[in-house]
């Protein structure tokens, strides 16, 4: 790709084998306005389809489980494959509906959407890759609609009046579009990627800890140096092998975000991607957390778990860990991630779902050696940098993505 010289008709970013100017069409002058019911009855139930701004065009019933037993949906709008379709929902990113190609099947669609024809001048994909850029589908939509409570109204033809740019050779919106369509592509393999890894972790981790009884012959076990087996596992209370501290919250009338005093955690919305993140500083110290110490979540949503990076004041929502001689920490957390969905059994109180400081020291612990906790924190750690460096990944090529489709049209 080269970067262009910059004018009105032509992106920055083009592929070097085209030159020459875009040019400014009417949508009605590639799409085509129709609408079928599915009176005859080509369609079932089961092709009921719907329009995701995250997925695009899905099965309804995969979406959602629904089998819409009580649907008429021989009133439903029929759609084929590489239609164009109008959704008029409201949704965070695209709160004046949403344009996408129907790249999945032929099927129904529920009579608030628009299905339109695109001609053979156009690539449909091309499409969808310009309008997948929601701050340039929300300029373009707002002209056009108004936006209610729940949904939008919207005239078809309206829509159709609406000009873009588009390259004049359809071979160039073809490459742009199967460029663009790789970049996805690679996108989703790092996410089946990273999901993998994770159902590996959480398959690995029941067989290590296998907190529903304490036969050791039912674990996934270490070997020590020699080869030989370790001792034999230990059921303990986390009590007895952690130092645990329930949180205090200080006076609200300490509370800053300025920096001022010691950063504050006061429960889950100061724990981001299992870090502390602190929203406010107090001035007035209660009770204290450590660089490296873990940070539990007792009030809802009770159980999650994060580590400090931070030299804090931990609020009520929250207790801290650390480990003591018995234990090695970050065996403790992987245990806590491990036993993360299980705390909803211990939760008390009808307004706040809460644990008590005792309930969370009486929690039952498998504790090995500690030379095999090491061993067993080191494998499950690099499981999660795997997972971790997958995340990376994703991000920075769902960031260039964006850049290019700013760059890649007008």
């Amino acid at each position: 790709m080269t970067t262009t010289n910059k004018n009105q008709n032509t992106p920055p970013l083009r592929f070097p084998e085209f030159t020459g100017e875009w040019e400014k069409l009417k949508l009605s002058h590639f799409l085509t306005r129709y609408s079928e019911t599915n009176k005859d009855e080509e369609f079932s139930l089961d092709d009921i389809l719907s329009l995701s701004s995250y997925h695009g065009i899905v099965s309804r019933k995969e979406l959602l489980e629904d089998t819409y037993n009580n649907v008429n949906h021989l009133n439903y709008k029929k759609t084929r494959f590489n239609d164009f379709v109008y959704g008029k929902s409201i949704s965070a990113n695209y709160p004046f509906g949403l344009f996408k190609v129907n790249n999945l099947k032929d099927g129904l669609l529920s009579t608030l959407y628009f299905t339109f024809k695109v001609k053979d001048t156009v690539c449909p994909i091309f499409l969808d890759c310009y309008f997948s850029h929601f701050t340039r589908a929300n300029n373009f939509l707002r002209k056009f609609v108004l936006v209610g409570d729940r949904y939008i109204t919207a005239d078809a033809d309206y829509l159709l009046s609406g000009r873009i740019f588009l390259p004049k050779q359809k071979v160039e919106q073809t490459k742009i579009a199967s460029f663009l369509t790789a970049v996805d592509e690679k996108i989703q393999a790092l996410k089946q990627k990273k999901n993998g890894l994770e159902q590996y972790k959480k398959g690995v981790m029941q067989r290590i800890f296998n907190y529903e009884c304490d036969n050791d012959e039912l674990r996934i076990r270490f070997k020590d140096e020699n080869g030989k087996d370790f001792p034999k596992w230990e059921m303990k209370k986390l009590g007895e092998v952690c130092e645990i501290t329930m949180g205090q919250s200080p006076s609200s009338n300490s509370y800053n975000s300025i920096g001022n005093g010691i950063p504050l955690i006061q429960g889950n919305a100061d724990i981001q991607n299992r870090l502390t993140n602190p929203r406010n500083w107090t001035t007035e110290k209660t009770k204290e957390c450590n660089i490296g110490d873990l940070i539990l979540t007792v009030r809802a949503p009770v159980g999650a778990v994060a580590k400090s990076i931070h030299n804090a004041c931990i609020g009520r929502g929250v207790c801290s860990i650390k480990n003591n001689s018995k234990s090695n920490i970050e065996f403790i957390y992987q245990f806590l991630l491990s036993f993360e969905s299980k705390w909803s059994n211990l939760e008390q109180g009808s307004t706040f779902a809460a644990v008590s400081g005792n309930e969370i020291k009486s929690l039952k612990i498998p504790i090995p050696s500690l030379p095999e906790q090491e061993k067993i924190a080191n494998f499950l750690s690099a499981i999660d940098e795997k997972i971790n460096h997958t995340q990376t990944q994703i991000e920075k090529t769902e960031h260039w993505k964006k850049g290019l489709l700013q760059k890649m049209f007008v």
